[in-house]
C-alpha cells in the first residue's frame, strides 16, 4: 500500500510516495513559482503516482481545512483556493489536508525526532515561519486546522509590518527573507540566509546577531506555546534550521531564561531528524488515517 504526499510551500512543491512502513520510495520538487497548481501537477506526472490508496496535503497557511480550501500567505495567487477538490480531481483518490508545519510535527512524530512524545509543537523556519502540534498522539488543527501557527505570535510589540498584518510577529524576526532584510540594513553584503550563515560562521557580526535575534525568537515562541499546552518536545526544521547551532544556540539560551515554571523544566527543543522530507512524511501519515 502506497500513499501521496504533498508538501506545498512559499518556493517549492514537493511530492513522494510513501508506503505504510514509513519509507519513502519515489520523491520529486518543483519551484511553487506563479503558477503553483501548475508546479504540483508536474510534481505528481514526474511521480508516475498511478493507484495510491490515499493523497495527504500539508500546505502553508492560513488553511481551511472545512472547506478545504487554502489562503498561504507566502503564495500572493492563492486565496481560498480550492486545493482539496483540485487535488481530488487530479489524482482520483480521497484526499486530506493539514497545515505544512501540522505535518512537520506529525511526520517527525513518526519516524522522526518526536517518537514517543506526548504533546509536541513541531516548527518551520523557512521563507516563513510556521507551527504545528501533535498531542496525544495525533495531530490537532482546532477549529479550522490553523492551531499551532506560531509565526505570528507577537515578540516584538510595534515590530516591523508583517504579511499577515501584524506587527512584530516571529516571522518578521525570524525567516529567512527576514534576517536576511535586517542584516543588509545594518551593512551586511550578501544574496540570501545561506550566505548569512557562512558570513556568521567566519564571525561576521551582523550576522551572528540576525541569527541571535532569529533564535531568541523562536524560543520564546517555543516557551509561550509549551506554556499554553503543557508540551514536552519542540522540534524546528526548514531550511533556516539547517544551520544548526546558529539558530539552536539562542534558542536554548531563551528557553534557560524564560522556561521557569516548573512542569517547563523539561522541555527539550530538537532539530528535525528528517530534514526537508518532515512534511512528507507527515502528509503520508495524514493520508493514512484515512486508510
Amino acid at each position: 500500500m502506497t500513499v501521496l504526499a504533498l508538501d506545498i510551500g512559499g518556493t517549492k512543491v514537493a511530492g513522494g510516495l510513501v508506503d505504510a512502513g514509513g519509507r519513502l520510495l519515489r520523491q520529486a520538487t518543483r519551484a511553487t513559482g506563479d503558477d503553483p497548481f501548475a508546479s504540483l501537477s508536474a510534481v505528481v506526472g514526474e511521480l508516475e503516482v498511478g493507484n495510491v490508496q490515499g493523497v495527504g496535503i500539508g500546505c502553508a497557511g492560513p488553511i481551511d481545512t472545512v472547506a478545504g480550501t487554502v489562503s498561504p500567505i507566502n503564495i500572493a495567487s492563492w486565496r481560498e483556493f480550492p486545493l482539496v477538490e483540485r487535488v481530488r480531481e487530479l489524482i482520483g483518490a480521497p484526499v486530506v489536508l493539514a497545515g505544512d508545519a501540522v505535518c512537520v510535527a506529525l511526520g517527525e512524530h513518526w519516524v522522526g525526532a518526536g517518537q514517543g512524545s506526548h504533546a509536541m509543537l513541531g516548527m518551520v523556519v523557512s521563507t516563513g515561519v510556521g507551527g504545528g502540534l501533535v498531542l496525544d498522539g495525533r495531530p490537532f488543527g482546532g477549529l479550522t486546522g490553523n492551531a499551532g501557527h506560531v509565526g505570528h505570535v507577537v515578540v516584538e510589540p510595534g515590530g516591523d509590518a508583517c504579511t499577515c498584518g501584524g506587527r512584530g510577529c516571529v516571522e518578521t524576526v525570524a525567516a529567512g527573507p527576514h534576517l536576511v532584510r535586517w542584516a543588509r540594513q545594518r551593512g551586511w553584503v550578501g544574496d540570501d540566509a545561506r550566505d548569512l550563515a557562512v558570513s556568521a560562521h567566519a564571525g561576521d557580526p551582523v550576522a551572528g546577531e540576525a541569527f541571535r535575534r532569529s533564535g531568541r525568537a523562536i524560543g520564546l515562541a517555543i516557551v509561550a506555546t509549551a506554556a499554553v499546552c503543557d508540551l514536552d518536545l519542540a522540534v524546528v526544521g526548514g531550511g533556516v534550521a539547517q544551520t544548526g547551532e546558529l539558530l539552536f544556540g539562542p534558542v536554548r539560551d531563551t528557553l534557560a531564561v524564560h522556561a521557569e515554571l516548573s512542569f517547563l523544566r523539561g522541555l527539550r527543543v530538537e532539530p528535525a531528524k528528517l530534514g526537508v522530507a518532515a512534511g512528507l512524511y507527515g502528509a503520508a501519515a495524514l493520508a493514512y488515517s484515512l486508510t
